[in-house]
């Protein structure tokens, strides 16, 4: 019975996506309304580390205000809360290659001619004739051969905006930041945090990746095509439980 009355529904859909798309036959794709961009998901009330304010001091007679911005000042972070640039340029190139072979061939033989006149007991004790001289004799041969070969390049050039999330006991800044860009149906998100100096901020308030400490950065991505790329759910648990 819920089979069926999906069907209705499945059928519903279909038709009303379809006759949306008949519609722009022809045509531009229409924009969309200009609404209140404070309303938009994307714009709503966010939280975000701050730094501790400041008390107001009142100067009479002075044109400056506690707080303002200076005209020569450092444009640089320096406080919970404010912004700087992650410059990310990544080439990493790799390769190594493996060549194990290695053999082995053992042989062993043992007899036992005369042992107190008692081998000429054996045939009897065993179910067939037997040769003293021979009882035992072993042959093993082994070898293995192996090769490994790795090659690797990646190469990743962004620029992502991070937020100062805290100033340690040394000077240093605590640092995270994500961007997300979608394109149709397939979105890139870009991932950077750790812990940095000041002083390495240049003067246009950027820092290159490699002088970041205990870095994070990580770069990927989810949507149809990304997900036509990976294997299916069931593959990946065989691979997991399948021992062979």
């Amino acid at each position: 019975m819920r089979r069926a009355a999906l069907v209705p529904l499945l059928l519903v859909s279909v038709a009303a996506g379809g006759c949306a798309r008949l519609a722009d036959i022809g045509s531009a794709p229409s924009l969309s309304e200009i609404s209140n961009p404070a309303l938009q998901p994307e714009a709503r009330v966010i939280s975000m580390p701050m730094p501790q304010p400041v008390p107001t001091e009142q100067i009479p007679s002075s044109l400056w205000r506690t707080g303002s911005r200076n005209f020569f000042g450092d444009p640089r972070a320096k406080s919970v809360g404010d912004l700087l640039t992650v410059i990310i340029d990544i080439s990493d190139q790799a390769q190594m290659r493996n060549s194990t072979q290695r053999g082995r061939a053992n042989s062993e033989k043992a007899g036992l001619p005369n042992f107190f006149g008692l081998e000429s007991r054996l045939p009897a004790v065993l179910p067939d004739a037997v040769d003293p001289s021979s009882l035992v004799d072993l042959d093993s041969t082994s070898t293995s051969s192996g090769n490994g070969t790795i090659q690797r390049t990646e190469r990743i050039a962004m620029r992502v905006a991070a937020v100062v999330t805290q100033v340690l006991p040394n000077g240093n800044f605590v640092i995270a930041g994500r961007q997300e860009v979608r394109v149709n149906y397939e979105l890139r998100e870009m991932r950077i945090a750790g812990v940095l100096r000041p002083e390495d901020i240049s003067n246009v308030n950027t820092i290159d990746y490699d002088k970041i400490a205990e870095a994070r950065i990580t770069y990927g991505g989810r949507g149809q095509i990304t997900d036509v790329q990976q294997p299916r759910y069931g593959q990946q648990v065989l691979d997991v439980i399948l021992p062979f």
